[in-house]
């Protein structure tokens, strides 16, 4: 694993206001209330300061007067989704690890959309963050430019994509559709279906799907993929897509669930149908939600290392900011994830 001083990538200064309002041809006052009171500003100039802000990855500066330049000690994160608990234990352990040196976490949540990101994202660098975390490699362009162009650690969780710029914490998706497929074949199953979540954005999930097609392919399989109605609950979702599996000819005898939620509505549905799991049907899930081992059967699924990337990407920060010492900061950090065998495969 390469070990490597994080890359720090400074332009010539913050872009201004003014440099703003100068290339989208309108006043500063017009800049400023195209962020403060939109309502007041035409939608043609909205459009155009908007293409404007996206090119130059301007970020408003939201710290009042001297303070302007001061590095704070709130350290931002944006995930997909505060509600589900996948994401719970990485952010109990970066904001521990944070505590104990002083620091305190800043949170938002984009629920799986690029814009919400790209908006969280513009929120906290205006507040002159001392880092900030983000969740996997799938960014809008806006994004991209404001993470180049931060001068402070930025960090990349839930993920591995060693060629990006941004410090890498996190594991690869697609690895995991791998784990998953070949664990199940090993076990004797051969028709081996895949269930993608039924939130759209979730792109990470579709990298498992992709690790999961191109492995049953190399074992002489064929993939057999099933697409949840967009937006559907999970648990309905995976209710969903087990009975539509179950009505196949022939079916699947194992299934492959993009999250525990939608394995747990899965593996409800079977049983209400009088399906004997994992004698009818294997199922397996990822994420080791807390009440996947409560079920019954108990769901097996596969657990990603949520508190270790919370801990290491906090880690990181304090040492990258000079807090904790370090000689080299470690830039590529890939952790594993487990297979964890319960009743229902």
């Amino acid at each position: 694993m390469s070990e490597e001083k994080p890359r720090k990538r400074r332009g010539a200064g913050r872009v201004t206001l003014n440099a703003v309002a100068r290339q989208a041809g309108v006043s500063a006052i017009t800049v400023s209330r195209y962020f403060n009171q939109p309502e007041q500003v035409s939608p043609e100039r909205r459009e155009r300061i908007a293409a404007v802000v996206a090119e130059l990855g301007y970020v408003p500066n939201l710290v009042a007067g001297g303070l302007a330049s001061a590095r704070g000690k709130i350290v931002g994160m944006v995930i997909p989704n505060i509600s589900g608990p996948i994401f719970a234990n990485t952010i109990q352990g970066f904001s521990d690890t944070l505590s104990r040196h002083g620091y305190q976490l800043l949170l938002a949540s984009s629920y799986f959309s690029t814009e919400q990101e790209e908006n969280a994202v513009r929120a906290f660098l205006g507040w002159s963050p001392a880092a900030l975390v983000v969740t996997s490699h799938f960014h809008s362009a806006g994004t991209e430019k404001m993470l180049a162009e931060a001068d402070i650690p930025v960090i990349e969780t839930w993920d591995y994509q060693p060629d990006r710029e941004p410090m890498q914490i996190g594991f690869s998706h697609f690895e995991v559709g791998v784990s998953a497929a070949r664990y199940l074949h090993g076990k004797g199953y051969r028709r081996i279906a895949f269930v993608q979540n039924s939130a759209p954005g979730d792109f990470s999930a579709l990298e498992r799907r992709d690790g999961y097609a191109a492995t049953v392919r190399e074992l002489g399989l064929e993939p057999w993929v099933f697409a949840p109605d967009a937006d559907r609950a999970p648990f309905e979702a995976g209710k969903q897509a087990m009975e539509a599996l179950m009505n196949a000819s022939p079916r699947p005898d194992a299934i492959i669930f993009a999250n525990d939620n939608l394995a747990a509505g899965g593996l409800l549905a079977g049983q209400r149908a009088g399906l004997k799991i994992p004698e009818d049907c294997a199922v397996l899930g990822f994420g080791d939600y807390p009440f996947a081992e409560m079920l019954l059967p108990s769901l097996s699924t596969i657990k990603p290392p949520a508190l270790e990337i919370g801990e290491m990407a906090a880690t990181r920060v304090l040492e990258s900011l000079g807090v904790l010492p370090s000689d080299e900061v470690q830039r590529l950090n890939l952790l594993q994830c487990q297979v964890i065998e319960r009743e229902s495969t």
